[in-house]
């Protein structure tokens, strides 16, 4: 599979410094622009000399600048694709079927191309040794935290998860430094999730992150994160999007019941 350029930036962007962070964010928001910018333009743009720039595309696993862009071309171009395929055919109830699921497909293999082995691992390490875990989501993720719960508890774990916003306040409130937090979250950002995000910070508890979004204040402040691969943010996307959050805690779960069974 070809190198996924968005998707690798969004995986290692709490790794990067502040210049790398400035380039990574330049081209997360303008991909479409950067395709046809020589590498002294964006230099230019970002106030930053040419080899930072390049030493930017090969910290992201690309040969060079020129490598960096073929990649985010054909990124773009595919993405400009799909958004036009579900406005020609509104009335194709077949087509609008195999769009979600081509979507889903494609989410599932960008994100399982970008797994973080580590993040895993150092997750799943972090749960088995809390002496609680709770799982929290607003939204439609809070159905997604329920189901994590209702799974973690059956392996012996310690875990909570709460429908009610109050309820999941009240109880990250509650938390102490010998807790895990996994907030399951798409966009990372919602009113209700920042306030949650807050709440559990005060406590000093462990954070995971189950998002899409790398600059999302629950990414930015999570120890750590795992990462869904969307980049798409309509409704057959959200729908994908939802999938792949269920598959990463699925694969969370069995990262936590692997260790116990080889210990």
């Amino acid at each position: 599979m070809a190198q996924n350029c968005l998707g690798t930036i969004r995986s290692i962007y709490p790794k990067l410094s502040e210049k790398e962070k400035k380039i990574a964010d330049y081209i997360l928001e303008k991909p479409e622009i950067v395709i046809h910018r020589t590498i002294n333009e964006v230099a230019d743009d970002l106030n930053l000399a040419d080899a930072t720039v390049f030493r930017f595309s090969k910290r992201i696993g690309f040969k060079g600048f020129q490598a960096m862009k073929i990649s985010l071309a054909s990124e773009v171009i595919s993405s400009e694709h799909k958004k036009e395929s579900p406005q020609n055919d509104n009335n194709d109830n077949d087509s609008l079927i195999e769009t979600i699921f081509k979507n889903t497909i494609t989410s599932l293999e960008n994100t399982l191309e970008r797994l973080d082995d580590d993040a895993f691992s150092k997750a799943s390490d972090l749960i088995l040794e809390a002496d609680r875990v709770q799982f929290f989501g607003t939204g439609t993720s809070s159905i997604l935290a329920l189901d994590a719960f209702q799974r973690f508890s059956h392996a012996g774990i310690k875990a909570t998860a709460f429908l009610e916003t109050q309820f999941q306040l009240t109880t990250a409130s509650q938390l102490t430094q010998n807790d895990v937090a996994v907030i399951v979250s798409q966009s990372g950002s919602s009113k209700e999730t920042v306030t949650i995000l807050d709440t559990i910070k005060k406590t000093k508890a462990s954070l995971i992150a189950i998002t899409v979004f790398s600059q999302s204040p629950v990414s930015l402040n999570a120890d750590l994160t795992l990462y869904s691969f969307t980049n798409r943010t309509d409704e057959p996307s959200s729908l994908s999007s939802r999938i792949v959050l269920l598959s990463l805690l699925d694969a969370l779960y069995m990262s936590v019941l692997s260790k116990i069974n080889n210990n």
